[in-house]
């Protein structure tokens, strides 16, 4: 009978969802639903000073936002602390860990001692060779840690990696490593592996970073008579200066919830994060959520590092020019109707959605996204670049009053002149439109775009967009005739 694939995501709550750890959970996700296994979500909170309520909550909103579904959770770890302890304890009894009395200055000189000389910084496992009477009396009055009994003789760990491959540490380069400190709080090596054993966890998916962690990790899992997982160790995403992303350094600008508010769709996020690091054979860019489950295997996840392109001097497109077009591919390309619930949500916070965009003008309102996305990369731009079709009061660009209006400053009495002329037509159409406006431009002796683009200006405030006469239309013939007659203030 087929195991069951069960993974995990088990991030630590010390600040918000970043794109590396979204990376990790998607990855973990994609792999359960490729193999209809099993995805628990557990909260690594064993922390206190750093975990937050306030971080927790990021961490489950951040993942709910993107799509990415869990079957178990969350977990908190601080919830099986005494099955930690238990193991310890197991560990302890069976011979394959021991109690260290050493103190942290004795450990500090030992190290010193080991720079001086030119060896290996390791614990030299003094404690390691206490007799049971000496034990006792140390116990009594010395605080201890616990520490696991690396095997002395000639030996290695080795485990095949599914990206990186054969990974062999020699049992002498291993130290006795602490598994429990002196104050009886479990580390994060134990608590790990213990929670892994009782979740039944078969593939450990997680950054590049957990490697050096996982012979050790092995060793638990050998001691407590545990099945060890596959492992499968992502390689690191960095910023265009080859560091490590990092919430300390690149802030809010690796933060999940930081593109939601500014504007990108939860799939094309989800899609864009998937391709750091891991990639098909032919290199497709865009993939639907169906196509992706399809495609993805662990296989294709790459060795080498990839490279996220922060950009912390643009004030519009701050982030990788990828993750802009990629976004940008679904505004234009998804149902009209499934984009509509995220410009309803950018209208609504800046206070200019209209209730009748879901009752009588939900028609007008589908037609207008239709229209303008084309040209937009985020969903904000339906209030920054689009506001002129949902309101009057919109801004002017500066590009097109230096291009369209200050060239053609008698454009402040033709304006209104056209306005009368529109506001006479019986039929705002197209075709209709389209006829003053070029009438009025051979009565005046000059090319019809100078009319078209002081037009274009001053009734969306853009220098470029849709075609101009679809946008009148869509505008409307008594908007579009007040504008216009309003027009001579920006001169």
């Amino acid at each position: 009978m087929k195991q069951e694939v069960i993974v995990r995501f088990a991030p630590s709550p010390t600040g918000y969802l970043h794109i590396g750890g979204a990376r990790t959970a998607i990855f973990n996700w994609l792999f359960a639903q490729k193999t209809g296994g099993k995805l628990i979500l557990r909260i690594e909170d064993t922390d206190a000073e750093r975990s937050t309520e306030e971080s927790i909550k990021g961490i489950v909103d951040g993942m709910k936002w993107l799509g990415i579904t869990w079957d178990e959770g969350p977990y908190f770890q601080t919830q099986f602390i005494n099955e930690h302890l238990a193991a310890a304890k197991k560990l302890l009894d069976s011979g394959h860990a021991y109690k260290c009395f050493c103190s942290k200055e004795e450990l500090e000189d030992k190290r010193a001692a080991a720079l001086k000389h030119k060896k290996d910084v390791k614990y030299d496992g003094t404690c390691r060779r206490l007799t049971r009477i000496e034990i006792a009396i140390k116990e009594a009055k010395i605080p201890y840690t616990l520490r696991m009994k690396v095997p002395s003789e000639e030996g290695s760990v080795s485990f095949e990696d599914v990206v990186y491959g054969t990974i062999e540490n020699k049992y002498k380069d291993i130290e006795d490593f602490v598994i429990v400190r002196s104050n009886g709080q479990p580390l994060y090596l134990l608590s790990n592996a213990v929670d892994d054993i009782r979740d039944r966890i078969t593939h450990v998916i997680r950054g590049q970073d957990g490697l050096s962690n996982t012979h050790r990790q092995i060793l638990i899992y050998q001691a407590l008579g545990a099945p060890v997982p596959k492992f499968a160790h992502m390689s690191l995403t960095l910023d265009p200066k080859k560091a490590k992303i990092s919430k300390r350094k690149h802030g809010e600008l690796v933060a999940v919830h930081f593109y939601k508010a500014h504007g990108f769709l939860p799939w094309a996020f989800v899609n864009f994060l998937v391709l750091l690091g891991w990639a098909t054979p032919e290199s497709r860019e865009i993939f639907s959520k169906e196509e992706l489950m399809e495609a993805f295997s662990l296989q294709g996840i790459s060795r080498a590092n990839s490279i996220f392109n922060v950009k912390k001097d643009d004030p519009k497109y701050f982030t990788d020019p990828k993750a802009i077009s990629i976004n940008a591919h679904y505004l234009r390309e998804m149902p009209v109707e499934e984009i509509e619930p995220y410009v309803r949500a950018e209208l609504e916070k800046a206070g200019i959605w209209d209730p009748e965009y879901e009752n009588a003008k939900r028609q007008w309102f589908l037609e207008t996204l239709e229209l303008i996305r084309s040209r937009f990369h985020v969903t904000t731009d339906f209030v920054d670049r689009g506001r002129a079709y949902f309101s009057d009061d919109f801004p002017i660009e500066s590009r097109a009053l230096k291009k369209n209006i200050s060239k053609h400053p008698q454009l402040e009495k033709w304006l209104p002149m056209l306005a009368d002329r529109l506001e006479g037509l019986e039929r705002f159409t197209t075709a209709e439109t389209e006829n003053v406006i070029r009438e009025m431009a051979e009565t005046l002796e000059i090319k019809p775009g100078v009319l078209i683009n002081g037009i274009r200006t001053v009734v969306t405030g853009q220098l470029a967009g849709p075609g101009m006469f679809d946008v009148l239309i869509n505008i409307g013939q008594r908007r579009v005739v007040e504008r216009l007659r309003r027009s001579p203030a920006l001169f």
